[in-house]
């Protein structure tokens, strides 16, 4: 996995532009409403994408989902969400459960 450092230097940079590009350009652009809202559920889209891939791949991961979801549905706190469901994946696979 040789990658050049050029590419890295690239790959950093245009992450640094695309993050500054929103605080230095969100009074420039308007985006109509309709668009907004759409713009805003495709990242939660993608966002639930990202959850249902990462979690197959066994038992242990979706039941830690599975302990986040109850959790953030019962409006527990974020680190008590996070900490609860590495710990059932945790002990999960501590006992053999893939």
């Amino acid at each position: 996995m040789d990658m050049p450092i050029a590419a890295i230097v690239a790959l950093a940079a245009g992450t640094l532009a695309f993050r500054l590009a929103g605080p230095l350009l969100r009074d420039r652009v308007r985006l109509a409403p309709r668009l907004e809202a759409l713009l805003a559920t495709a990242a939660l889209v993608l966002l639930f994408a990202l959850v249902v891939t990462s979690s197959f791949g066994g038992f242990a991961k979706p039941a830690g989902v599975v302990v986040a979801g109850v959790l953030a549905i019962r409006r527990a706190p974020f680190p008590v969400i996070v900490i609860a469901a590495a710990a059932t994946t945790a002990l999960l696979r501590f006992i053999g459960v893939p």
